[in-house]
C-alpha cells in the first residue's frame, strides 16, 4: 500500500490535467476551423474584387468601341482606308490587352464581348465596301455611325448584360 500512496499525487494531477487538455484541444481545433473560414472568406472577397475589376475593364473596352468614340480618334487628314486600318488595329490591340479578363467573366458575357468587337470591325469594312472608295473621311464616319444606329445597339446590350451579371455577383 505504501507504494500506491506514493503515486496518489500524480494520479490526482492526471485527473485534473485531462479535462484541461481536452478543453485545450477543443479550443485549438475551433481556432483552426475559424482561421480556415476566415481564409476562405478573404479568398472569396478577393475573387469578387477581381471579377468586379474585369467587368469594369470590359465595360470600358466596349465604351471605347462605340462608333461615336471611334470616329474621334486619329488625324482628320487620314485616308479612309488608313482610318479603318488604325481603328481595327486599336480595337484588336485593346482586345488582346483585355483578353485575360475572360477568366472572370461568364462564357456568355465573353462571347457577347467578342461578338461586339467582331461586329464593329465587320461594320467598318462593310461601310467602306458600300462607299466603293468614293467618300472622304468625314462622309465615311457619318455613314459608319448611321449604319451602326440602323442596326441593333449590340454594344449597349452587351454592357447592360455585364451590368446585370455584376449585380448578381456582388
Amino acid at each position: 500500500m505504501a507504494s500506491f500512496s506514493e503515486y496518489l499525487p500524480y494520479a490526482f494531477a492526471l485527473i485534473i490535467a485531462i479535462p484541461f487538455l481536452v478543453l485545450l484541444r477543443q479550443f485549438v481545433h475551433s481556432y483552426i476551423t475559424l482561421k480556415n473560414q476566415e481564409i476562405k472568406l478573404l479568398s472569396v472577397k478577393s475573387n469578387s474584387e477581381n471579377k468586379t475589376h474585369s467587368y469594369e475593364r470590359m465595360t470600358l473596352f466596349l465604351e471605347r468601341m462605340k462608333p461615336s468614340n471611334l470616329i474621334q480618334k486619329f488625324d482628320k487628314e487620314l485616308a479612309v482606308h488608313e482610318f479603318i486600318f488604325l481603328t481595327e488595329k486599336t480595337i484588336n490591340d485593346e482586345f488582346e490587352y483585355n483578353s485575360s479578363q475572360q477568366l472572370y467573366l461568364s462564357k456568355n458575357s465573353w462571347k457577347n464581348t467578342v461578338d461586339s468587337k467582331n461586329a464593329i470591325i465587320e461594320l467598318l469594312h462593310k461601310t467602306y465596301e458600300g462607299l466603293n472608295g468614293n467618300a472622304n473621311l468625314d462622309e465615311f464616319k457619318t455613314i459608319f455611325i448611321m449604319n451602326y444606329m440602323e442596326d441593333n445597339d449590340y454594344i449597349a446590350q452587351t454592357i447592360e448584360d455585364l451590368r446585370k451579371e455584376i449585380l448578381i455577383i456582388t
